[in-house]
């Protein structure tokens, strides 16, 4: 027999054609999709239904995270500060205890943004910061988004108002976020 006619097409588990000469199996080698392709394509139909976070939710998780960190300034901070005599002690035109209060509020935001992707009152409205690429949030666009974006936007009374431009932008961002290229967006339900 010519090597042709004894040719036969056999079919594998994935029922894909392969031509092998009589007798002979050959392994089919399928190659699964990459896992990069299908986050992509679950990225892809994601963000088709990405529901950006408004002013009033983001408001909402922002008090709560004030509560917490009220309580846990209260609770923790101030009185080791006192207790060593230390919180009066002023540093150019801060006490220190001012100074550790900031601190624990950059410290909450910044880790807990960059680590899990949200603040206490964030998980608890299902709120959640993403990058603009969909990629995890990299410690650059943390520490703008929660040190230089804030900063400007906490430095005179009147600067806080700033924090408006998030309920008529159109991705609802606020100038921190558009600093950062980030979004705060809902979780999936």
């Amino acid at each position: 027999m010519h090597v042709n006619q004894k040719a036969k097409l056999a079919y594998h588990d994935r029922k894909e054609a392969v031509l092998t000469k009589a007798g002979e199996r050959s392994p089919l080698v399928v190659e699964e999709p990459s896992k990069r392709i299908h986050q992509q394509l679950e990225e892809s139909q994601t963000i088709a239904t990405v529901r950006y976070a408004g002013f009033w939710m983001r408001l909402w998780a922002f008090l709560l995270d004030m509560v917490v960190l009220f309580s846990i300034n209260s609770i923790i901070i101030r009185p080791i500060l006192r207790i060593n005599e230390i919180g009066a002690s002023i540093l150019f035109t801060f006490t220190l205890e001012s100074f550790a209060v900031a601190l624990s509020f950059f410290l909450y935001f910044a880790f807990l943004t960059k680590y899990v992707g949200q603040t206490l009152g964030k998980m608890v409205f299902g709120l959640r910061v993403v990058s603009k690429n969909g990629e995890k949030l990299t410690w650059t666009q943390v520490i703008f988004r929660e040190g230089i974006g804030r900063l400007i936007q906490q430095i005179f009374f009147w600067t806080k108002l700033i924090y408006l431009v998030i309920a008529f932008s159109p991705n609802k961002q606020g100038i921190h976020d558009m600093v950062a290229d980030t979004y705060v967006i809902h979780e999936k339900e």
